[in-house]
């Protein structure tokens, strides 16, 4: 399979509820060319063929495929949406949330996701494998979600008072996005409590990193980069703020992860690089074992202190920077367990506009670490309290400041290492 190293996706497995969007699991987008279906049945063929030849099991998660293909082309479809809805059917069978078809509406917005100019509420939105629930891995910055105070981990059980209970998380996108200025309330439980959120939707367009230079109490001069989602243009916002903060002297660097939920692979590897001198940074697995690896290309900007921060909300493509950055000793994370998801798909336009993202592969850590389902663990693990959470989550200036325990215990790590550095210097 030839990769597009410009469209690979590694993202939370999820629904991007602004334009309909997957940026989950790792998507390679196929370049080859449409063509004309001419009866229902030729797209039910192709996907089962698609899923037949890539899919990551072998076993088909213990699914008869031969007699999925037989029971489905053995039915009569009248139109396309028939077999949409026979397509969904039948992927559903894999019981794989992250392999799904997506109707030419849909793969259209998920193509838009990529640029990072977006439109909707700004909702990293993945489906619990076990309950269903239709869990928020984190809102994005600055965004009408993030303002309105939705956390990672919220459980959405209402969408403009519909439950959601049992709702497949395409049907819940499909509610959840609408045009420019309109309002959605979403009720969400977030512990035993339910809070009602008026949204109101609009044109997003994602700036990813933020960076300043501090000195804080007095101490060395360091470089806090802020990473929101590893879209098209982080790597080159990346590389800006890295070279801006040290034409500044600083003398080390707090990059915050978290509640990053992912995006591009290629974005992800790039902002590797700037940090790492060699080494590898992720690996692949498909279902004949076969290992791609993608290693440090001796084009490092800086071999600073580094200091990582990373929490739940942490998932896909902030996973492989930070377990990257983790085995090969090149950083501390400090914080909270990541969110686990180590999945790659493959997105393949289909005949008739329509698209299918398919899970083909699963990645590993320098070490070999399967994160799947487990995470990452900090080197340093601090949690916050309740009241430490709901401070951040309303005062979000205070993000990245001495009012949030884990930059600070990241600014007391860093400056450890820093003077470290220094006395190693001096002998």
């Amino acid at each position: 399979m030839v990769i597009s190293r410009s469209k690979l996706v590694i993202g939370a497995t999820t629904i991007l509820v602004a334009t309909v969007t997957l940026t989950g699991a790792g998507i390679h987008w196929s370049k080859s060319q449409a063509f004309f279906q001419e009866s229902p049945k030729e797209l039910i063929d192709e996907v089962w063929q698609i899923i037949d030849r890539s899919y990551v099991d072998a076993t088909f998660n213990q699914v008869d495929w031969q007699a999925v293909r037989l029971e489905y082309l053995g039915k009569p479809y009248g139109n396309q949406e028939e077999a949409y809805t026979a397509v969904r059917e039948m992927l559903k069978q894999l019981d794989d949330p992250y392999t799904r078809f997506m109707d030419p509406q849909e793969f259209k917005d998920m193509q838009i996701d990529t640029s990072g100019e977006l439109t909707g509420v700004g909702i990293q939105l993945s489906q619990d494998e076990e309950t269903d629930e239709l869990v928020v891995v984190s809102p994005i910055e600055d965004t009408p979600a993030f303002e309105a105070g939705i956390l990672s981990k919220d459980v959405i059980i209402k969408i403009d008072g519909q439950s959601t209970e049992g709702m497949d998380v395409n049907d819940a996108v499909q509610l959840i996005r609408g045009p420019v200025n309109s309002q959605i309330t979403l009720t969400i439980r977030r512990g035993e409590e339910e809070i009602d959120f008026s949204i109101v939707r609009a044109r997003i367009e994602i700036h990813p990193v933020r960076y300043e230079y501090r000195t804080e109490a007095g101490q060395s001069p360091i470089g806090y980069i802020r990473l929101t989602q590893f879209s098209a243009n982080a790597a080159e916002e990346m590389r800006e703020a890295i070279n801006d903060l040290q034409s500044q002297q600083v003398e080390g660097f707090v990059l915050d992860l978290r509640s990053n939920p992912g995006g591009l692979l290629y974005a992800s590897i790039d902002i590797a690089s700037m940090w790492m001198d060699s080494g590898t940074i992720v690996s692949t697995v498909d279902r004949k074992g076969i290992v791609d690896e993608e290693k440090a290309n001796n084009r490092a900007l800086t071999d600073l202190p580094l200091v990582v921060l990373v929490d739940g909300g942490s998932a896909s493509a902030s996973e492989i920077l930070s377990g990257a950055l983790q085995d090969n000793h090149r950083a501390e994370l400090i914080g909270t367990q990541t969110f686990g998801k180590g999945l790659v798909q493959s997105v393949r336009p289909l005949g008739d506009g329509s698209g299918l993202a398919v899970t083909i592969a699963k990645y590993l850590t320098p070490s070999g670490r399967d994160i799947n389902k487990e995470g990452i663990a900090p080197d340093e693990v601090l949690e916050l309290s309740e009241e430490q959470r709901e401070f951040l989550g309303e005062n979000r200036d205070a993000i990245g400041t001495l009012e949030d325990p884990q930059y600070s215990k990241a600014l007391e790590i860093l400056k450890g290492q820093i003077d470290q550095g220094s006395r190693a210097a001096s002998q």
